[in-house]
Formats: structure tokens, C-alpha cells, sequence
């Protein structure tokens, strides 16, 4: 074994996608989260680990409270970037979403959602950037059956892009992307989103934006949008 640590061996670790919601003094908040994991069975307990700057972090803390909704494959990456891109402090992410209410008051987001269940906090632990809480189970409803969104699929096939404060967030040392023999083969550059990191592929083109596949960067409309964060076509660059 060689001496120091290649963050790379890291990316093989297995995550989901979740949503993960909290209330405090009568406002909610919720975002993305990858790392959402089960720690004990009787009382059923689960891990959740949320950055410190984030208002939800601040939510948690203030109530002892938080709910969880597992997201769906097919879940678009417009739904993605709101609760993962964009700050509950400047934008109400709950407008116009089918949401519940859980007995500890939390919202339970059922757009997108298999199932959802909602916490109460009894133990938490400081993990320097993020804190992990840890919370028992205290209501849990599957509202549907389907395939779970992992992490993987949506890195791979849906292009998405952790977010700064995500635990698993890369920085810079982006994974090299292998080509499907079913894509369209294209010569195209690709652009990078300047604010989330999505790129856009000609070869795959934005499905959910009704983009076919093979249209250039340069051919998409000017009012198209990244379909992860919502930035203007003016916040790409050649990657």
C-alpha cells in the first residue's frame, strides 16, 4: 500500500439521493442529500449528514426534527437543482410542490418520492464541515413502488453534479466519462455550468428540456437553461 490518501478510492463508495426536510419557528426548509444510511433496527435509527451553512443544518438544530423522502429515478433535474442548488434563505422551494405534513410538523415532500418517514433527533455528532444527526424513526410510508435514484445514476447518466457542500463534493478532480456505444456519436465540445458543475453533452443533448441529442452548445436556444441550477447559457464554458 502506497502512503497518502487518492480521493478517488473514495467515489466507490454507494450513495442514494433523498431529500431531507426540517422546520423551525413555524418556517421549513429542505435539500439534497447523498447521505441518508440506516444504523440500527429496533427502535429503527438513521444518519443524515447535512453541512453547517446550510439552513436546513440550522433547522435541524433548532427543533430535533427532520423527515426524509427517497427520491425516484426518474426524478427530472430541474426537482434536483432546486432542493440541491438554490438556498431556502432566498427562494420558497416548496411553492407549488405536492408536500405533507409530518406529526412533528415537518414537511414530507412526496413529489418524486417512493417513500418518506420523519425523525426525531437523539444523537448528533460533530464531523467537522457537516454534523451527523442521528434520529429515531418515528413514521414511515412507502407512497409508491419504483426504482430508487442512486448517486451513481445520477452522476452517469443523468450528468448531475454534487453541489459545494455536499459531503462528497470533488472539486476539481473530476471522474473521466466513458461513451455509450448507444449515444449518438457526435464531435461536439461539451460546456460546463459555471454555478453547479452540470455539463452539457451534444451527444446526449437535454432530454427533460425536450434538447434531442446531437445539438451543439451553440444551437440551443438562448433562453434554454441549465437543468440542474437554472443558469443562462452565458454561465457555460468549453470544458
Amino acid at each position: 500500500m502506497h502512503n497518502g490518501i487518492d480521493r478517488k478510492a473514495l467515489w466507490d463508495i454507494s450513495y442514494g439521493l433523498y431529500v431531507v426536510t426540517s422546520i423551525s419557528g413555524g418556517r421549513k426548509n429542505g435539500q439534497i442529500v447523498n447521505t441518508v444510511f440506516q444504523v440500527s433496527a429496533d427502535p429503527p435509527k438513521v444518519a443524515v449528514s447535512i453541512n453547517k451553512d446550510n439552513l436546513t443544518h440550522q433547522y435541524i438544530t433548532d427543533s430535533g426534527v427532520f423527515a426524509v423522502s427517497v427520491l425516484e429515478q426518474a426524478t427530472p433535474l430541474p426537482f434536483i437543482g432546486l432542493f440541491g442548488f438554490k438556498s431556502g434563505r432566498e427562494v420558497d422551494k416548496f411553492a407549488g410542490l405536492d408536500c405533507g405534513e409530518g406529526h412533528t410538523g415537518c414537511p414530507m415532500v412526496t413529489e418524486h418520492s417512493l417513500a418518506v418517514f420523519e425523525c426525531k433527533v437523539v444523537a448528533s455528532a460533530d464531523a467537522g464541515t457537516h454534523t451527523i444527526f442521528v434520529g429515531e424513526v418515528l413514521d414511515a410510508e412507502v407512497l409508491r413502488a419504483g426504482t430508487p435514484l442512486t448517486y451513481a445514476y445520477y452522476q452517469e447518466v443523468k450528468k448531475g453534479k454534487a453541489s459545494k457542500n455536499a459531503p462528497t463534493y470533488k472539486g476539481d478532480q473530476a471522474a473521466t466519462e466513458k461513451s455509450d456505444d448507444k449515444r449518438v456519436e457526435v464531435s461536439m465540445q461539451k460546456y460546463v455550468c459555471g454555478v453547479c458543475g452540470y455539463i452539457y453533452d451534444p451527444a446526449q443533448g437535454d432530454p427533460d428540456g425536450g434538447i434531442a441529442a446531437g445539438t451543439a452548445f451553440e444551437d440551443l436556444p438562448e433562453d434554454w437553461t441549465c437543468p440542474v441550477c437554472g443558469a443562462s447559457k452565458d454561465e457555460f464554458a468549453p470544458e
